[in-house]
């Protein structure tokens, strides 16, 4: 037994959690160790000069004490030595590079409160954990083993690619495939059909350029030697953007040179005059388009798309999207797709067409549109191990900030960015925003260009070129300009307006830090609404996690058999 001072109030709280809820009970307690008076047990409410003493038991003080101990328990610390993983503004929130959380463990957030006013000011980074992006190092023969001799370089020349086509990639300095491509080509030059899900910047664009330009200059060489061949368009490319369009075209130009293969590109905007200019030559070997461009050439009858080779839909996130997916599906139900890469093969009016479609995320639709022109299971999907993660190669910091200063954290950031000569994307989610704010950078003194789709296309033409040139070292503009888009001189990224969705920050992000960089790059994120806080704090959870950011579609989802469709509707016919 131990002697403690106490006053009535305590001692009616340890009446009350030890559930000594009969009074009798405890003054028959109390009064059994002698010390309580008789005064006290008969009138419990009475005060005296001196405080009570009473004696509590030993098991008793040690249970309070692990209650104590329990609810005051500090939080698990997320730091230990070596680089950090999130660096906030509150150290107590850091996490370090070597902590990994726990299966049930919950995340203590750096943004959980920033949906009170209190937060503005507020803000977090997730460091980089690694210099590079993710490169290949170790080659695969045909049968998908990996190769003993790992001591060798990997290069173009171990896929089976002409040698003039390495050779034209060796004057761009590319010698190495990345993973994507060290998947993606050899299947394409067998003759499957593809879905390629990888990150942006990953070299998706040469994955289907180099084996589509390949088995183009074979079969020509082959039809060169039938009598009976007419020139045809071979190849289609679909893209979202004019900007896009024009990108692919200059880097299947300078790969299509040693072939003397014929590159044309039609966009929308400029008039039926100049998609007609695209084909006065002759129907070139490879095209590429945008989808409304495409479907007026194919109206006019300026190509006929069942006499493909290729048929390749690039951005698949954009172009299955509602405002694309009408259109693509016209055009595919005019393309004869191979079902098996025998198809692929034989004389020209035979062959079938092998479908190619490339992105970083898929809408749900795609699977129901492409069951209208190929067999699903007849299509081989590749996806990278770094899909719909956030890159660990590039640094991202979250600010917390209010709509009227985010003007001036622009400003200090294109102040810092001016001083290394550096590229800098600065993203919108609105046209009027654009202006807007190239107006308000105007007035500060600052250079810049801006890119957004309301434009009229005499306006857009050579913008971004510009920009890539280092002719301006500033493009303000709405995700027009996060899809696709070889950015390699931009070491900045910043989201003026949050992004809506997943989706948009990973294409925004992708920017920098892409294959061929000099930089890693950096991604600045301006936070204002409650909205914004719910996607960052999804960010934040798939980052400290280290997982892939949550809702985000990376293969073809079959749909639901139609005759399984129509029995359930007339179940519930017979019901009403």
């Amino acid at each position: 037994m131990q002697s403690v001072k106490v006053g009535y109030s305590v001692l009616f709280t340890l009446i009350s959690k030890h559930n000594y809820s009969s009074s009798g009970h405890f003054r028959a307690l109390a009064c059994s160790h002698g010390t309580i008076s008789s005064a006290c047990c008969a009138h419990p409410m009475s005060t005296t000069a001196q405080p009570v003493v009473i004696r509590i038991p030993r098991h008793m003080q040690e249970q309070v004490e692990n209650v104590k101990q329990v609810r005051g328990k500090n939080k698990v610390n997320t730091i230990k030595a070596g680089k950090l993983l999130i660096k906030s503004k509150n150290p107590e929130l850091n996490q370090s590079a070597g902590y990994t959380l726990g299966k049930f463990e919950q995340p203590h957030l750096s943004s959980k409160g920033w949906k009170h006013n209190k937060s503005f000011g507020d803000y977090f980074t997730v460091n980089n954990t690694q210099r590079t992006p993710p490169v290949v190092t170790e080659i695969q023969d045909e049968e998908g083993d990996k190769l003993k001799e790992k001591s060798k370089p990997i290069t173009f020349h171990n896929l089976h690619l002409c040698p003039d086509l390495v050779e034209a990639l060796g004057k761009d300095n590319i010698t190495r495939p990345t993973t994507v491509q060290l998947q993606t080509i050899p299947k394409l030059l067998k003759g499957y059909n593809i879905l390629c899900a990888a990150e942006t910047g990953s070299g998706k664009t040469l994955s289907y350029l180099l084996p589509v330009i390949h088995k183009l200059q074979a079969e020509k060489a082959a039809d060169s030697e039938s009598i009976e061949t007419t020139p045809r368009t071979r190849s289609v490319i679909i893209v979202p953007s004019r900007e896009l369009a024009d990108q692919v075209s200059a880097v299947a130009r300078s790969l299509c040179g040693p072939f003397g293969l014929m590159v044309k590109t039609v966009g929308g905007g400029r008039g039926v005059g100049n998609i007609k200019l695209a084909f006065t030559k002759g129907p070139p070997d490879v095209l590429v388009a945008t989808p409304g461009a495409l479907v007026k050439a194919l109206r006019r009858r300026y190509l006929d798309l069942r006499d493909l080779s290729f048929m390749v839909v690039d951005e698949a996130d954009t172009m299955f999207d509602p405002s694309f997916s009408g259109m693509l599906e016209s055009i595919l139900a005019q393309t004869r797709v191979a079902c098996d890469p025998s198809e692929t093969q034989g004389p020209g009016s035979t062959r079938k067409a092998q479908l190619v479609v490339v992105g970083a995320t898929f809408p749900g639709g795609v699977g129901e549109v492409l069951s209208q022109v190929t067999d699903l299971g007849s299509m081989v999907t590749i996806k990278s191990k770094n899909l719909h993660f956030l890159m660990p190669h590039v640094k991202q910091t979250f600010l917390k900030v209010r709509g009227a200063d985010k003007l001036l954290e622009l400003h200090m950031a294109l102040k810092a960015a001016e001083q290394d000569k550096a590229g800098v994307l600065v993203f919108c989610n609105r046209a009027s925003t654009v202006n807007w704010l190239g107006y308000s950078l105007e007035d500060m003194g600052l250079r810049h260009v801006r890119l957004q789709g309301e434009m009229p296309a005499s306006l857009r033409a050579g913008i971004f070129h510009s920009f890539q040139k280092g002719q301006v070292d500033v493009l303000i503009c709405t995700d027009i300009a996060s899809r696709g888009l070889d950015t390699q001189r931009v070491c900045l990224v910043v989201n003026y307006d949050f992004p809506e969705s997943h989706t948009d920050y990973i294409h925004r992000a992708g920017r920098v830090g892409r294959v061929g960089s000099m930089e890693d790059g950096e991604v600045l994120s301006f936070v204002t609404h409650p909205w914004d806080v719910e996607l960052v704090q999804k960010i934040e959870t798939a980052a400290r996690r280290r997982t892939s950011l949550p809702g985000m579609e990376s293969s073809i989802r079959k749909p639901e058999p139609k005759a399984a469709e129509e029995e359930e509707e007339e179940e519930e016919g017979l019901l009403y």
